[in-house]
């Protein structure tokens, strides 16, 4: 009786890793550009795996750019005009009151509540300026910008680092002082 191993049952998380690994090992650039141009949560996966098989920063760069801000932005932008168009949200109140029994009583206060929204809406539109700015929404965007001129200066720092090990490799005996 020979001994032949078992197959192995993996859950659906575990073969999508597998799946992204496959993929961005065998396709390469077109492989990142496919998860960075689709929502999904597993492109922190693929950047892991980019990493760990080495694959040269320009092209993860190049495919991320490319599948995020222009793939990808086209498809939400495009899913939010169809999903939020005028046309779209009253066939979809209209539905609400197909239910039986709660339907009618349901659909009313769903259309009094975009009708608010759209007056509150267009009531900004055409004040020109955002009223008082809350006080908590002034220190996040501060905390931010404090992050992004720290990650800037971060790549800057790290940039002048290799830099500076790269001129040192190359005229070892320059460096020293006596």
């Amino acid at each position: 009786m020979s001994s032949s191993p078992l197959p192995v049952i993996l859950d659906f998380a575990t073969r999508a890793k597998l799946a992204i690994q496959k993929i961005v090992q065998r396709v390469g650039f077109l492989g990142i550009l496919a998860c960075a141009s689709i929502p999904n949560p597993l492109f922190d996966l693929a950047g892991i795996t980019c990493g760990h098989f080495l694959v040269p920063f320009w092209t993860f760069f190049g495919a991320t750019l490319i599948g995020k801000a222009v793939v990808k932005m086209h498809i939400q932008k495009l899913f939010v005009i169809v999903t939020f168009s005028r046309h779209i949200v009253e066939q979809m109140v209209s539905l609400i009151g197909l239910v039986p029994v709660l339907g009618a009583a349901l659909q009313k206060p769903f259309m009094e509540y975009l009708e608010a929204q759209r007056a509150k809406l267009r009531h900004h539109a055409r004040e020109g300026s955002p009223a008082d700015e809350n006080w908590l929404s002034w220190l996040f965007e501060k905390v931010v910008l404090v992050m992004v001129v720290f990650f800037v200066s971060s790549i800057v720092n790290s940039m002048a680092q290799s830099y500076a090990k790269r001129a040192q490799q190359e005229h070892p005996s320059e460096g020293k002082t006596k």
